[in-house]
């Protein structure tokens, strides 16, 4: 369990929980709606981390302070057709992943994944897409996408190590992504308007439907 929970109480816990859920799917809001979000927002001001020379390292060290693996909710709109539909299936099925330990060079569940790997698995599972195995190659493919235009299963890219397009994940909107961070950490999701993210965000990519 994740080291916040220990010097949260029991009540508080429950808050994160429900706050959690709450930002990911649009609901009614309930009467602790409220304190849920005012939490969260705290939670999110302790990701301005200062990085050093392995800023995801770095970030990831500072985050298992506040390490909470989301269940993002998602649902399967049956009125979803073609390209849509595939890549609403392409992100509902990476969430299937969450809690799987990275692994570098991993590409299946029973070993780990590392951020390509996770990518490339669930691409060849849900959309019978054979993709490149690194994540810069991947940054070739399919359609540039504007931030503004980003759609529930578009490949979003980040600079994590010095290189443009070394982390790629999968956009579930809302701006939250799932991907496989780095050593020591799980597949999770994140939210790419804490800083971390925000600052090294590349640009994003709209795969092709296979059928």
């Amino acid at each position: 369990m994740s080291s916040l929970l220990k010097f949260l109480s029991p009540a508080r816990i429950g808050i994160v929980l429900s706050a959690l859920w709450l930002t990911g799917c649009v609901t009614t809001q309930g009467p602790d709606s409220a304190e849920a979000e005012s939490l969260l927002a705290q939670l999110n001001q302790e990701y301005a981390y200062n990085t050093q020379s392995d800023p995801l390292g770095a970030y990831l060290e500072n985050r298992g302070k506040a390490d909470v693996i989301t269940t993002y909710s998602h649902s399967r709109d049956s009125k979803n057709t073609g390209l849509a539909a595939n890549n609403h299936g392409f992100a509902n099925t990476a969430l299937n992943y969450l809690g799987v330990k990275y692994r570098f060079g991993g590409n299946a569940p029973s070993s780990g994944f590392d951020c390509s790997g996770l990518v490339s698995y669930v691409a060849e599972k849900s959309l019978g897409l054979q993709l490149p195995r690194r994540s810069a190659e991947m940054a070739r493919l399919g359609q540039s996408i504007k931030r503004n235009e980003l759609q529930k299963g578009d490949l979003v890219f980040f600079n994590t190590s010095g290189k443009r397009n070394s982390h790629v994940g999968i956009y579930l909107g809302d701006n939250k992504f799932v991907h496989a961070p780095s050593t020591g950490s799980v597949v999770r999701v994140e939210d790419m308007t804490i800083a971390y993210w925000n600052k090294r965000y590349n640009g994003a990519r709209r795969l092709a439907s296979v059928k």
